[in-house]
């Protein structure tokens, strides 16, 4: 996936400018910055939610707005941020419609259908809960069966847009985790937006950090952040370590309180 030349705006109000972007193939991408800095605009743009003003996106070298919309969801998987089921509906009902883009008049469901969407269950550990209504599930669970409904669906690509808001510490890991683990196991490239600079820095392959509707910096974790580029992006002072557990960079924010300048 590639963006050429991306501006995208709302209302006449430009929000990303000029933007070029290559997303690593089978890898895992994690865009940071500010809020209102556009990354969920960005997102948005990638799965052709939003129609650029100006600029390309292209997916294995062909543009989005020229592939049929069915056939791109084959391609392409996005879970929005906060989703909301319809009342009553189970997980399992809610993990088939992930096969909505395989259906046509002259193909309607079959065992294929049946194992993608077994299979996604049991890819997210929600097979004992299949039966559950949605809206009965925990947090954690809950974004565990939309993401298996994103999984069901079979595409090469999945884009997540924050998928551990309004989460605790505990089921932002275990969410996180079983990100990595279908990127390792299936091969899926992920592109997802995280407001957690450590945790990006952890999960992440390939850290896109924006500023004002661009690109300050992209690469992997451990080239791109550090003390400097923190404060370019989120106007903070702090000190940048080594994460005792992964080895990742470990951003220690700096506040008035707390801390001084590093020497």
């Amino acid at each position: 996936m590639r963006a050429t030349g991306l501006t995208l705006a709302y209302d006449g109000r430009v929000v990303v400018n000029d933007l070029d972007l290559a997303v690593p193939p089978g890898r895992i991408s994690v865009i940071v910055g500010a809020n209102a800095c556009g990354k969920s605009t960005l997102l948005r743009a990638l799965a052709r939610l939003l129609t650029p003003r100006s600029g390309t996106v292209t997916l294995d070298g062909r543009a989005l707005a020229s592939i049929p919309t069915r056939r791109l969801a084959r391609q392409l998987g996005i879970l929005p941020q906060s989703p909301v089921a319809p009342a009553g509906l189970t997980v399992i009902d809610l993990v088939s419609r992930g096969r909505a883009p395989h259906q046509t008049l002259w193909r309607q469901w079959s065992a294929a259908d049946e194992e993608a969407v077994l299979g996604a269950l049991r890819a997210t550990s929600m097979e004992e809960h299949a039966e559950r209504p949605v809206d009965e599930l925990s947090g954690g669970q809950r974004q565990r069966a939309w993401i298996a409904m994103a999984v069901a669906q079979g595409t090469e690509v999945l884009l997540l847009d924050e998928p551990t808001t309004f989460l605790d510490l505990a089921h932002q890991i275990d969410v996180l985790d079983l990100i990595v683990d279908l990127n390792r196991q299936q091969g899926r490239t992920v592109v997802m937006v995280l407001h957690d600079l450590n945790q990006a820095c952890r999960y992440a392959d390939h850290v896109i950090a924006m500023r004002s509707g661009g690109i300050v910096a992209q690469g992997p974790p451990a080239d791109v952040i550090d003390a400097e580029l923190v404060r370019t992006v989120f106007g903070l002072r702090c000190q940048v370590t080594a994460d005792p557990v992964s080895g990742t960079p470990l951003v220690v924010p700096m506040g008035r309180h707390h801390g001084a300048e590093p020497g």
